[in-house]
């Protein structure tokens, strides 16, 4: 018979993985509302660049922390 019971090591894995996007989440839309307020000063560039590069890894820490989830709770073999 099948134990259907969820695997808690990796869901503390995938719940730490979507801490590190909900930072992320803040971050970037932060900073680039940071960089398009003050387009005349000098680091205006880099510092949209990363608040783009930011938001891209928000989006996919969600994905990785949520397929981790439910690679927890449905047993992928």
């Amino acid at each position: 018979m099948e134990d259907n019971k969820t695997d808690r090591d990796i869901l503390a894995k995938g719940l730490k993985t979507m801490g590190v996007s909900l930072g992320c989440m803040f971050l970037g839309p932060t900073l680039v509302y940071v960089a398009l307020t003050n387009q005349e000063k000098p680091l205006y560039i880099p510092i949209l660049i990363l608040a783009i590069i930011i938001c891209c890894l928000a989006i996919f820490f969600a994905f990785k922390g949520i397929n981790t989830i439910m690679d927890s709770m449905f047993k992928k073999k």
